[in-house]
């Protein structure tokens, strides 16, 4: 079982910066890919960001990329989004997920088993 935490969302206006933080809390998580992904309402939710177990192996969406920064801390085991450049289009709840499977790959949610309960990130033009 692995336990996961948001925290950092809020309002902002274009153009700014905002960092999220997910605490992870189980015995495998340090082992495990932690990724970010988003939703709108009435939208699927997808993928922002990923990081491999290593931090060898980190994947941005096209529409992130250059903008945002996934890490991890492993004394902490937390993972970071460092959000800059920030537009309206960027809004959404953003969740931060534990991958569980390895079938369809590491941007596809569906290979997520373990979720958080998501915050809120708000832009304003």
């Amino acid at each position: 079982q692995v336990q996961l935490g948001e925290s950092g969302g809020g309002s902002v206006q274009a153009g700014g910066s905002l960092r999220l933080s997910c605490a992870a809390s189980g015995r495998t998580v340090s082992t495990t890919t932690l990724g970010w992904f988003r939703q709108e309402p009435g939208k699927e939710r997808e993928f922002v960001a990923a990081i491999n177990w290593s931090g060898g192996t980190i994947e941005y969406a096209d529409s992130v990329a250059g903008r945002f920064t996934i890490s991890r801390d492993y004394a902490k085991n937390t993972v970071y989004l460092q959000m800059n450049s920030l537009s309206p289009d960027d809004s959404a709840v953003y969740y931060c997920a534990a991958r569980a499977h390895y079938v369809r790959g590491i941007t596809d949610p569906r290979d997520y088993g373990y979720w958080g309960q998501g915050t809120q990130v708000t832009v304003s033009s």
